[in-house]
């Protein structure tokens, strides 16, 4: 299966489903949590329920946090994420489905109501109490001031990133979105993610199940490169442009 290929069915697709993880934003220098010189390997995981009930997993949560924004903060999107703005433009990009943080589809021109952000994203940090949130800016400059595990101004509770941690539960509603575009899609366009991270990884299946042509862009294989109608495995940003460029 082949750039050719992949190129043939997306032209022929007027209802596309975009999904997205780690390693488009890789390309654009946001460091990805999984790989061997990922996050997860240079620190440990701190869950849900430790975040919750620890002062110090708070404070080693924020600390890595802190340390990692610098990177997301000054990220550019690159061709792979413009390629998205193109079948959006094109008027055949029905959502963008994303496991990513980094909110770099809205950054590149992707209207905020086309995104569905399966994690959440770390642009804000949000009280586990009240709801009430402030910029991760503003949430970071607290941390570096002293506030090693800041708390929310309004009511006392726990400050955290606006994100989706082990332990902690999906947004519902996003989930059930991703999952009604993927049942109503003519095809799937999975770039950049291992395809493995569950319930996100089953966004894909669906789409398949549902009937619709799913196609696979990453640098390695996935586990489902066997149901794919087209998997191309290269950089994201050499080869999605020439997917979804057309001559109209």
């Amino acid at each position: 299966m082949d750039v050719q290929t992949a190129r043939r069915l997306v032209a022929g697709a007027s209802r596309i489903v975009g999904f997205t993880g780690a390693g488009i934003s890789t390309e654009s220098g946001v460091p990805d949590f999984r790989s061997p010189n990922g996050v997860w390997a240079r620190n440990r995981i701190v869950d849900f329920q430790e975040f919750v009930s620890s002062e110090a997993g708070r404070v080693e949560y924020w600390r890595q946090k802190v340390a990692a924004w610098p990177a997301m903060r000054d990220a550019e999107p690159n061709a792979g994420h413009h390629a998205f703005v193109e079948l959006h433009r094109q008027g055949r990009l029905s959502a963008l489905v994303t496991q990513n943080i980094d909110r770099l589809h809205q950054r590149s021109g992707l209207p905020a109501e086309a995104v569905l952000e399966l994690h959440g994203a770390t642009t804000e940090a949000v009280c586990l109490s009240c709801g009430d949130t402030i910029e991760f800016d503003e949430a970071c400059r607290r941390v570096e001031d002293g506030e090693e595990a800041p708390r929310c101004r309004q009511c006392g509770g726990l400050l955290k990133p606006a994100t989706v941690s082990f332990g902690q539960a999906m947004p519902a509603d996003v989930m059930l979105r991703a999952e009604a575009a993927a049942r109503t899609c003519d095809l799937l366009l999975a770039v950049g993610s291992s395809l493995v991270v569950e319930p996100a990884a089953s966004i894909p299946r669906i789409a398949r199940q549902a009937g619709a042509v799913l196609i696979i862009v990453n640098r390695d294989p996935t586990p489902l490169d066997g149901i794919a109608g087209a998997a191309v495995h290269g950089e994201i940003r050499d080869v999605l442009p020439g997917l979804v460029t057309r001559g109209d």
